[in-house]
């Protein structure tokens, strides 16, 4: 089973549309995925057109000490399961703030034995210790990021984050990977930050990117996604390219686990990494 969190500490990036449409395009794949949303304003529950659930059949059960992953009741979304989010998180904030409280959602996962390929998180735009909790608890990070500057200090933010929680809490994590999205290529800004990251990041950059789309926009009408009304419109053809690209790689990942130890263990001082307005600037 792959864990893979999508997270961007700034909000406006598409983060919520990037983690529905990668799970419906990994169930179209046909991979059983489930998303799992952690994200106390519960906007991908509300975007799949479910209502909030009680506190104990909802994520914030994943926070209590004899949670049983497997025996949450899920909701059925457009090609993946979803565990809904409660507005309990935001009560429970108060409460989690010991060192471990990170521990909680990886502890229950290895606790569980789940009937997925895929677990998918989706955070809040913010650093809290349930967005922590999730990238502790997974292999891979995804990283949507509007080519514009604050997006991407954002996005440099998150993966200075997942370097720390990588080097301090989770040496299973192994790999960061940035997707561009709400690419307008007639915006001299976004070509800029573009070739930006691209140098910066290499091959941690998403060749396919998510370009503008009305389609993506209507796609939240119903709790439906862009596959399920027209699955021709550009936004449906860019996230089936981003979700194969993304396939490639974990597949890629887990059949050479001895070179993936190798290669993304590589050393990084949080030290070295330029600040973001530092590197904007650079």
């Amino acid at each position: 089973m792959i864990v893979l969190s999508v997270c961007n500490h700034k909000g406006g990036t598409g983060k919520t549309t990037t983690a529905i449409h990668l799970a419906a395009a990994m169930g179209l794949s046909g991979w059983r995925t489930l998303v799992v949303d952690l994200d106390p304003q519960g906007f991908l529950t509300r975007t799949m057109g479910i209502d909030e659930p009680a506190p104990e059949a909802s994520v914030a059960a994943l926070f209590s000490p004899d949670v049983k992953v497997g025996r949450l009741p899920v909701r059925e979304a457009s090609g993946f399961d979803l565990l809904p989010s409660s507005s309990t998180l935001t009560k429970r904030l108060r409460d989690l703030n010991k060192p471990t409280d990170v521990l909680w959602v990886r502890e229950a996962l290895q606790r569980a034995k789940l009937n997925y390929d895929l677990v998918l998180f989706d955070t809040a735009a913010a650093v809290t210790v349930f967005s922590l909790n999730a990238i502790v608890a997974s292999q891979h990070v995804l990283i949507p990021v509007l080519p514009e500057y604050q997006a991407v200090v954002g996005a440099e933010q998150t993966f200075q984050t997942t370097t720390l929680v990588r080097d301090k809490l989770n040496p299973r994590l192994q790999s960061r990977t940035f997707l561009l999205t709400q690419v307008d290529a007639r915006k001299r800004i976004h070509r800029t930050y573009q070739q930006y990251l691209r140098e910066k990041y290499g091959e941690r950059v998403l060749d396919n990117v998510i370009r503008t789309s009305t389609a993506l926009a209507e796609s939240r009408d119903g709790g439906t996604t862009v596959f399920d009304h027209d699955s021709s419109a550009r936004g449906a053809r860019d996230y089936a390219n981003a979700t194969d690209e993304m396939l490639r790689r974990l597949r890629a990942m887990e059949s050479q686990e001895d070179v993936r130890a190798t290669v993304t263990d590589e050393s990084i001082d949080a030290d070295d990494v330029p600040l973001p307005d530092e590197a904007l600037d650079s």
